[in-house]
């Protein structure tokens, strides 16, 4: 398992990511997609261990180990292509040379021996016995002919370098998988490969790619990197994009509503301002129609929503306690409906604006 926890990363004044927590759990394989210079293959080097975060940090479960696909196709021009393949395998491949250094010795000693003897009890658990002949294994597969296994970097092609790489990093099977843009200046059967591979991955991949046919393939989840953020979803690329058409229609449609609303709201409260013999409720002053029409405005402003919020809850005893005093007939009992009508109205407007009650 794989834990970005927290990571916020920064250049000067730019903000690359803020406090991004995502848990990369086994037997999964996450897209992570954006747009161009959202900070995908940064990202990647953060989990990597590359980059520094300038707050928070990456986890890796102990005793895992985490392989990445390498981007400098002329790292190791001086390695044979099989070692370059083992080399993925960066503990296991420490061991075989420090073994070959021990074993060349002339003046062979007993600690050497125990040291020896050391180095071959981890090689064995490493599944060491067996890393020449899977490395062989996957450069066949990969169309890496047998005759190229033992030449130098340097002596091959640079389509078959990308091939050697891809390999390196899928080399005994890494816990966890980071690849960027693995379908890169692959022909189309060794990509049919790579998909079939990373279907049968058991570990976590997390990988970065513009070719959504292979993300559909492979993917069981989508990290969409959008304003410093990184929010994960499950299913594949399509199932992701089909989900965020609906939630931006469901987005539109949810504004339209509100707008239809208020524009009710306001209407109502235009034709309420027309009447004039309505007083201030802790004043004997009368007010305009020109100063109600202002008043009723702001409840759609959250500066003064709070007071006329306020004033909403009030006006319906006042206005009746003005009926009661101009009228000579004997006090008529108001129905209730008339006052939560006016509480109802209230309940709306603060759905659109509870910011202002905080």
């Amino acid at each position: 398992m794989l834990l970005s926890n927290g990571v916020t990363l920064r250049f000067g004044k730019r903000v690359l990511f803020e406090d991004v927590t995502i848990k990369f759990t086994k037997g999964n394989c996450y897209g992570l997609i954006g747009a161009n210079g959202a900070g995908k293959s940064t990202f990647l080097k953060i989990l990597s261990g590359e980059i520094e975060p300038n707050k928070g940090e990456v986890i890796l479960d102990k005793g895992e180990r985490l392989s990445v696909l390498k981007q400098d196709h002329y790292a190791f021009e001086g390695y044979t292509v099989i070692d370059t393949v083992m080399m993925g395998n960066s503990e296991l491949y420490k061991i075989m040379k420090e073994k070959d250094a021990i074993y060349s010795k002339p003046d062979f000693s007993e600690e050497d021996g125990m040291k020896a003897a050391k180095l071959e009890e981890r090689f064995a658990e490493l599944d060491g016995w067996n890393a020449e002949s899977d490395a062989a294994k996957m450069l066949n597969d990969l169309g890496i002919d047998v005759d190229l296994h033992y030449k130098y970097m340097s002596e091959i092609e640079a389509k078959d370098k990308v091939k050697v790489l891809l390999a390196q990093a899928l080399f005994g099977n890494p816990d966890v998988l980071l690849l960027d843009e693995p379908t890169n200046d692959l022909d189309i059967k060794t990509i049919n490969w790579l998909q079939d591979f990373l279907m049968d991955f058991e570990n976590t991949v997390i990988v970065v790619s513009h070719d959504r046919y292979f993300l559909n393939k492979v993917c069981t989840h989508i990290a969409d990197v959008d304003f410093g953020k990184i929010k994960v979803y499950p299913g594949n690329y399509d199932f992701w994009y089909e989900s965020s058409q609906l939630a931006t229609q469901m987005a539109k449609d949810q504004n339209k509503k509100k707008e239809e609303k208020i524009k009710e709201l306001q209407e109502f409260i235009a034709r309420f301002a027309a009447n004039e013999t309505l007083n201030h409720y802790d004043r004997g002053v009368a007010w305009s129609s020109e100063q109600l029409a202002i008043k009723g405005q702001h409840f759609i402003d959250k500066k003064l929503f709070t007071s006329h919020f306020a004033a909403l809850f009030i006006y319906p005893l006042h206005f009746f306690k003005q009926q009661t005093l101009q009228s000579t007939s004997p006090p008529r009992r108001v129905s209730p409906f008339y006052f939560s009508s006016f509480y109802s109205i209230a309940s709306i407007l603060y759905s659109f604006q509870p910011s202002a009650f905080e």
